[in-house]
């Protein structure tokens, strides 16, 4: 049976790598994608949503939601153009041909309404302030969702936004808490994992000679371009948002720890986002505070192998 997924996303560059493993996957089935702001503005989420689905021929019917447009924090969103491009898309400016779109958030309550009973998976690949939103609103509905994936936190390794902070959790704190707290079988993909989940030119060359990602390559290259700037010894750049997706299917592919989380609520200083794991035994043992699966580690050459079969169309599916 194929995972139902119901995406949540700031749709930069590494979420829409994302969006393509998922189409490309015969295991994934998206049943909506909810546009944030994040990586960009949410109107440039949404423009990148609608042209990602039409570039790859996404069944018709797939409900695009507006998502959130600030944090909970009242602030403004700081987007990321030197690393995603003016509009999220690199050097590529979509065509503004879609429908223009009223507010429909509460679409969310009728996918879950719709799907619950087949197990519905939620992924967050970007702020969680939409997320944060539905279980301040639905909460008793919210826990008919199976599980939720999300990418945030960086644990005792430095973060991309502040030296402890990962963007996500970062930028809306409290959001991120929101979802810690009310959410069930919640697994976070933190940078400690994602950081490892590199794409190298030459992955990039071998993938688009089969012609199936049409983009992927100057998408890639944009983004690679940052990163080995900012470290010249990375041999490639981490694709964060699809080994979020990935880890719905792929559960042996992660090195796994247990542990409550916290994030850090304040909002001047460099501590803010900071995503915290008790891990001292004594506190750990019938506090009835909730766990969280985190992934620490990943297994690269399943990662690699899982990752080039999909994007190539080689997976024997």
């Amino acid at each position: 049976m194929k995972k139902k997924v119901l995406l949540f996303g700031d749709i930069g560059i590494d979420d829409t790598i994302a969006l393509i493993y998922a189409r490309l996957h015969k295991e994934i089935e998206i049943v909506g994608l909810i546009a944030d702001y994040g990586n960009v503005s949410r109107k440039d989420a949404v423009s990148n949503i609608y042209y990602v689905m039409k570039l790859f021929d996404f069944p018709e019917g797939i409900p695009v939601i507006l998502g959130a447009e600030i944090p909970l924090t009242g602030e403004q969103p700081t987007y990321y153009p030197e690393i995603h491009g003016e509009h999220g898309l690199g050097p590529i400016i979509p065509n503004e041909d879609h429908e223009i779109k009223i507010e429909n958030f509460l679409e969310i309550v009728r996918i879950i309404e719709k799907y619950k009973d087949d197990e519905l998976i939620i992924v967050n690949i970007g702020r969680l302030t939409s997320l944060a939103t539905m279980f301040i609103l639905y909460n008793q509905l919210m826990q008919h969702v199976k599980e939720f994936y999300i990418m945030g936190g960086a644990f005792w390794v430095p973060g991309n936004v502040t030296t402890v902070a990962e963007a996500n959790f970062h930028g809306d704190p409290f959001a991120a808490n929101i979802v810690l707290t009310y959410a069930k079988n919640v697994t976070i993909i933190p940078l400690n994992a994602t950081q490892k989940a590199i794409v190298t030119p030459g992955m990039v060359d071998y993938i688009d000679s089969f012609g199936k990602t049409k983009i992927l390559k100057p998408l890639m290259e944009y983004y690679t371009k940052f990163y080995q700037e900012r470290d010249p010894s990375l041999l490639g750049s981490p694709v964060h948002d699809a080994l979020t997706l990935m880890a719905t299917i792929y559960p042996e592919m992660f090195i796994y720890e247990y542990y409550p989380v916290t994030v850090i609520e304040k909002l001047d200083g460099p501590a803010r986002g900071q995503s915290i794991a008790e891990t001292r035994p004594f506190e750990n043992v019938n506090n009835g505070e909730k766990k969280h699966r985190i992934a620490f580690d990943i297994h690269y050459d399943m990662f690699f192998h899982h990752f080039i079969t999909i994007m190539t169309g080689h997976d024997g599916q």
